[in-house]
Parts: structure tokens; C-alpha cells; sequence
């Protein structure tokens, strides 16, 4: 039996010595592992000196890593010692097991662990039902608070820096945002998107040597004043933007499919579509806006000429609210 209890020991907790496996229960659902922790004392939090008391002892319910598909609860008894010196302001302290426990926690650090992985591949709501399948059941608001409490990463100093805009409301409130381009990662967070706030981002780092922008002039003034070093370039993605734009400025507009019953040339309906047509075959302005009163004068055209609102929409297959 006590070639068992050792077995379990090493397989539930291989990487601490002072922990005694007492008992397992199985249930369908759950595993219950009642433990004990064997250290002779510990060490005051306060001044590092070891107690000389037990003061009392109680029960902790800590949820550990899943087996076998069942979820496992760790029911370990830990100890409250008492320090005999009156002058400390701080008389008793509880026991933690390196590695394994945490103050005021509800989980052991593996399961903590594992769960922030969790979190910080999917967050939300998707963490959370696979945490439940993982026998590892969370809330959702808990994966996004353990992501939360992880500590700030260190922020090397980036050698390529992006810059571009950010918009909370588009058109009202704009910040703007920098990227480390060589890593991909997001670096800062400025509140406006002013040259002078870029310029003095970028003077108490003088480690930059590219600037990968936009077009934007305020941007190309506040590189220059910031960092005058550095080369500046457009980013590939503004540079595939503009001239999508500009092909698309220069395309000429596609004509609008005739209608069986309005576009008969007899008509004056039809002779005014054809008018408008050849209008708008070479577009003075984006290609996109030209379509758009393009259907406009289609339509219209075709409440002019008699036809009904349901009648315009099922011919040019619309809804009656766009027409």
C-alpha cells in the first residue's frame, strides 16, 4: 500500500517532495485527492525566520489539471503558524507550497497556467467552452481575468517601427498606433495622431532606424522632427491601397443590366436609360459613386415612367427600402 500511496505522489505531484498523498477518490464526474503538506516549518513572510508553532490548521478545495477526462480536486490541508515574537505586527501567517498554491487562490498554478494558455490563444467565450471540454470548466469573465493578471511583457527597443492611425469613431477620434514591424507586436498607444506627439515618441528613442508609415503628412512631419536618423518608407499594405484606388478610379463603370419591360426602345423610359448610360460609361470620380447614381437615375426613371415602388425593386432586384 505504501508503494501505491509513493506512485501516486510522484505521478500527482512530481515536483514537490513535501507533499503526502492521504487518499483518492473517483467518482463519475471528479477525482478527489486529499493531501497533506510535510514540511517540518516555514519561513515568516515578514523577516524569513521560522515560526516555533502550529497555531491551527484547516482545509483547502483547490482545482487542479484534469485525468482521464474527469476533473480533479485537490483537498489539501495546510497549517497556520503562529510567531511567538509579541513585537511583530503580524502574529499568524498560513503556509504555501511552492509552485503548487497561491494566497487567496481557487487553483493550483498548473491548472492556472494552463487555463491562461487558454485564455491568451482564444479568450472569451470560445476559452471557455474549451476549458468545459477540457474538463477545466471557467466563465468567461475568469479566462479574461487570469489573461489580465499576467505580468506587462518586456518591450525590446524595436529597430523598425510601423506607424499609422486608429479610430475609435471614424471621422471624430483618432490615436495612433506603432508596431514593431520585425516582430509584428504592438508597441504603444499615442491619444492623438499630432506630428508633435510622434516626434516626441520617437526622440526618447533613438535606437529607430526605419520609419514604415502611410502617406499622412502630419506622420512624414513628426518622423522627420522625431527621428531624424531614420529612413522613412510606406508600408506595403497603403502602398497595394492606393493603387487599388487608383485602379479603381480608372476603370470605367460597368453598364447596368437592361430591363425586359422599361429599357424597350420604343419607350421614353428607354431612351432616357440610354442617354444615362452613355453618360456614365466614362466616370469622373470613383467608380463606386457612379454606380450608385447610375441605379439612381435608374430608378428614378422607372417611377417616372409609371411603375411602382415593388414593381422598381423586383426588376432591379432590390429591397423597397433601397429603392
Amino acid at each position: 500500500m505504501e508503494e501505491v500511496v509513493l506512485r501516486l505522489k510522484e505521478l500527482l505531484f512530481p515536483a514537490n517532495a513535501d507533499i503526502a498523498v492521504l487518499s483518492v477518490g473517483v467518482d463519475i464526474e471528479r477525482e478527489r485527492v486529499d493531501a497533506q503538506c510535510t514540511m517540518a516549518g516555514a519561513a515568516f513572510p515578514g523577516c524569513g525566520v521560522c515560526p516555533t508553532g502550529v497555531h491551527s490548521s484547516y482545509l483547502r478545495f483547490l482545482a487542479d489539471v484534469p485525468s482521464a477526462g474527469r476533473s480533479v480536486v485537490l483537498q489539501l490541508r495546510v497549517r497556520r503558524f503562529r510567531r511567538r515574537n509579541t513585537k511583530c505586527p503580524r502574529r499568524t501567517f498560513v503556509e504555501q507550497i511552492p509552485g503548487l498554491t497561491r494566497k487567496y487562490g481557487q487553483r493550483t498554478e498548473r491548472l492556472r497556467s494552463t487555463l491562461t494558455a487558454v485564455g491568451l490563444a482564444l479568450v472569451g467565450r470560445v476559452g471557455a467552452r474549451l476549458a468545459a471540454v477540457l474538463s477545466m470548466p471557467i466563465s468567461r469573465s475568469t479566462v479574461l481575468r487570469l489573461v489580465e493578471a499576467l505580468p506587462e511583457p518586456e518591450v525590446s527597443t524595436a529597430r523598425v517601427v510601423g506607424v499609422d492611425e486608429y479610430a475609435t469613431r471614424k471621422g471624430r477620434r483618432y490615436y495612433t498606433v506603432l508596431v514593431d514591424v520585425e516582430t509584428c507586436r504592438p508597441i504603444d498607444l499615442l491619444p492623438d495622431r499630432e506630428a508633435s506627439s510622434l516626434a516626441a515618441w520617437l526622440a526618447q528613442r533613438p535606437g529607430i532606424e526605419v520609419v514604415c508609415r502611410d502617406r499622412a503628412p502630419f506622420f512624414a512631419e513628426g518622423a522627420a522632427a522625431g527621428a531624424p536618423q531614420a529612413v522613412q518608407v510606406a508600408d506595403r499594405w497603403h502602398l497595394w491601397h492606393n493603387l487599388s484606388e487608383a485602379a479603381e478610379r480608372g476603370r470605367p463603370a460597368p453598364p447596368l443590366p437592361p430591363s425586359p419591360r422599361s429599357c424597350d426602345p420604343g419607350t421614353r423610359a428607354g431612351a432616357r436609360l440610354r442617354k444615362e448610360a452613355v453618360q456614365f460609361t466614362l466616370p469622373t470620380g470613383h467608380s463606386f459613386a457612379e454606380r450608385t447614381r447610375a441605379k439612381h437615375a435608374t430608378i428614378h426613371a422607372l417611377l417616372a415612367a409609371g411603375h411602382s415602388k415593388r414593381s422598381v425593386a423586383r426588376q432591379l432586384g432590390m429591397s423597397q427600402n433601397t429603392v
